[in-house]
């Protein structure tokens, strides 16, 4: 437990006093809020740390399927040809709901007309 985080509880426990209050309840309060922040920053850095540790096995599963796979030219030219036929399931996407739309009120349309 930190000094810094000890002043930090007692700035807080001093915000949400209340008329009245004993100094031992405060105290109290203070300990509490500053075991809170304590496992908060706990908390906060395991997260950090798995998230490092997740970015460290793509990344070397990243590298090593670089490594095994040694860049031919066929095999470059193909993935350049294939490079705008990539674009076009995330075109479908964002006009299949649009699609939907139209036919859905075109129907209705219908619908209403007979």
């Amino acid at each position: 437990m930190s000094d810094e985080t000890k002043t930090e509880a007692m700035n807080i426990t001093r915000t949400i006093q209340k008329p009245g209050q004993t100094k031992e309840q405060s105290k109290l309060i203070a300990q509490g809020i500053q075991k809170g922040i304590d496992l908060y920053k706990k908390q906060q850095k395991a997260k950090a740390r798995d998230l490092d540790r997740q970015k460290k096995k793509i990344k070397s599963a990243n590298q090593r399927t670089t490594d095994n796979a040694l860049p031919e030219e066929g095999v470059l030219k193909h993935s350049q040809a294939r490079s705008p036929l990539s674009t076009a399931p995330t075109r479908l996407k964002t006009q299949l709901p649009w699609l939907l739309l139209l036919i859905s009120w075109s129907i209705f349309a219908a619908y209403l007309w007979y």
